[in-house]
C-alpha cells in the first residue's frame, strides 16, 4: 500500500515539472500568471490536479497555496516538493525520538523494534537529504531557458532524488514486516506514513 500511495507524489511532481519545460517560455516568466489558462489560480491546481491518479489528494494538499502557486507549473512542483519535505522531516524527527526512548530498555527483549527503527531513522535521514536536494534543484529552475540542457539536467536530478526519497520512505515501512503486530512502534510509524501520504482519503 505504501509503494502504491508514494507513487502518486512520484506522478505528481514529475508531471508538473515536465509540463513547466514543455511551456514555449522562458521558465523565468514561470512564476507569474499566465492568462492564457483562462483560469484562476484554484482552477489551475485543480486542472494540474487532474492528471495524477489521485486528483482529490493533491487538490486537498496543494489548493491552499493557490495564492503564491498562482498559474506556475514550477511553482507548484516547488510547493509540491516542500510539502514532501517538510512532512519526511517530521517523521524523521519522530522516529529518532522513538528511537532514542527504544535505546534507554535494560534488554533487547523490552524494545524488540530496534533494529527496524534504526534502519527506519537511517532511510528517513537520506530521505530528507534527497527531498531537500530537490527543493534545491528547483529553486535554480526557474532561472534556466525552456528546454535548455541545463533545464533538463536539473529536472532529471530533481525527478531521480524525489523518487529516492519516497522510496526510502517506503523502506522505512518495509523494516517493520518482521515486527509483531501488536507493536505499538510499529503502528505509530506505519500509521503516521499513511496518514501524511492518504490525508484521509480513502483508496482502492
Amino acid at each position: 500500500m505504501a509503494r502504491k500511495i508514494c507513487l502518486l507524489f512520484v506522478l505528481f511532481f514529475s508531471f508538473t515539472v515536465l509540463h513547466a519545460l514543455a511551456a514555449r517560455i522562458p521558465l523565468v516568466q514561470a512564476s507569474q500568471p499566465q492568462a492564457s489558462f483562462g483560469e484562476n489560480s484554484t482552477e489551475f491546481i485543480w486542472a494540474r490536479c487532474g492528471a495524477t491518479r489521485y486528483p482529490s489528494l493533491c487538490y486537498r494538499s496543494l489548493a491552499g497555496y493557490s495564492f503564491a502557486v498562482q498559474q506556475s507549473p514550477i511553482q507548484l512542483a516547488r510547493f509540491a516538493t516542500n510539502l514532501t519535505l517538510a512532512r519526511v522531516a517530521s517523521l524523521s524527527a519522530h522516529v529518532a525520538s522513538l528511537r532514542r526512548t527504544c535505546g534507554t530498555a535494560k534488554s533487547a527483549s523490552a524494545c524488540p523494534e530496534a533494529g527496524a527503527l534504526r534502519d527506519c531513522a537511517d532511510s528517513l535521514g537520506d530521505a530528507v537529504d534527497l527531498a531537500r536536494r530537490t527543493a534545491g534543484e528547483l529553486c535554480g529552475l526557474e532561472a534556466e531557458a525552456a528546454g535548455s540542457a541545463a533545464a533538463v539536467w536539473r529536472v532529471s536530478n530533481a525527478q531521480t532524488w524525489m523518487s529516492a526519497a519516497l522510496t526510502n520512505e517506503d523502506t522505512c515501512v518495509d523494516g517493520f514486516e518482521e515486527v509483531a503486530p501488536e507493536s505499538r512502534a510499529k503502528a505509530d510509524v506505519c500509521r503516521r506514513v499513511w496518514r501524511g501520504l492518504s490525508l484521509d482519503i480513502q483508496f482502492t
